[in-house]
């Protein structure tokens, strides 16, 4: 930045090349606020579309499809500490300091442990439907969750043509929502949570999601009363009335009002 005026980048799609694979990545370019996107445990960066359109112009948006996941390739290793990393892996190929960086499901934990680990690169953090602290994983969510996956077994190769499954095992995918499980407990994700010193902000859906049953999305949303009382950077922006699955696209105006709040905040400490 020079004399106050952000630099203009030109629109970039392409390959990033990181470990074993390659991360599929679109960079809108331009001279606004970057944001970077996390999607949900098998979304796609298309799902964003939405939020970017209600963004509107001057903000540079920034997003990727995680390993094997749309047009990103196959690896070695699906764990939650590569997706993680990977965010720093992007920002770096498109030469970008400081960014909000915005995550739904899956990717809300993303967004909150690089947030909490990169407080001088986070602008701010939006976090939609995800890292919510709570014990939901035992003995029995674990063979549940292993069962879902090994009845729809048959459908993901049929899917992955229209990239509305990763290029992942079914095994992979559930070893991957367990691994989910141990990390969004109260003991391992509050404190990475309490570690947040910029502007973060949840947007939270209402009803269930795919494998949920009853009101247990409705306990695990309740987590959050813990976490904004004790970390004052942290607020629940907004509660809409569409569920997990369907929020990036039915509320995406929520979600876009959280990122300029967050950026609002950023400017006015600077």
């Amino acid at each position: 930045m020079k004399n106050g005026v952000q630099p203009t980048h030109a629109r970039w799609t392409g390959m990033v090349p990181v470990d074993d694979t390659a991360l599929a990545v679109t960079d809108t370019g331009g001279g606004g606020v970057p944001v970077i996107y996390a999607n949900g445990h098998t979304a796609t960066q298309g799902y964003w579309r939405h939020v970017i359109g209600g963004l509107g112009a001057g903000w540079r948006h920034i997003t990727y499809d995680m390993r094997a996941r749309g047009k990103s390739r196959r690896s070695a290793d699906y764990s939650f500490e590569t997706n993680v990393r990977d965010v720093d892996v992007v920002l770096a190929a498109r030469g970008v300091q400081r960014a909000v960086v915005v995550g739904w499901s899956y990717g809300a934990f993303v967004a909150a442990y690089w947030a909490s680990r990169n407080p001088a690169r986070a602008i701010g953090a939006v976090l939609v439907e995800g890292a919510q602290p709570h014990d939901w994983l035992d003995a029995a969510m674990e063979q549940r969750i292993r069962k879902l996956f090994r009845r729809v077994s048959w459908i993901l190769p049929l899917l992955r043509p229209t990239g509305l499954t990763p290029r992942m095992s079914a095994d992979q995918i559930a070893t991957s929502n367990i691994e989910l499980g141990k990390i969004a407990r109260k003991n391992v994700l509050g404190p990475v949570l309490d570690d947040i010193t910029v502007p973060a902000r949840y947007v939270v859906a209402s009803g269930a999601s795919f494998g949920s049953k009853g009101d247990e999305q409705e306990r695990i949303r309740a987590s959050l009363d813990e976490v904004v009382e004790r970390n004052p950077n942290i607020k629940i922006s907004a509660k809409v009335a569409s569920n997990h699955d369907h929020i990036v696209r039915k509320d995406f105006r929520a979600i876009a009002d959280a990122v300029r709040e967050v950026a609002a905040i950023d400017r006015g400490r600077r």
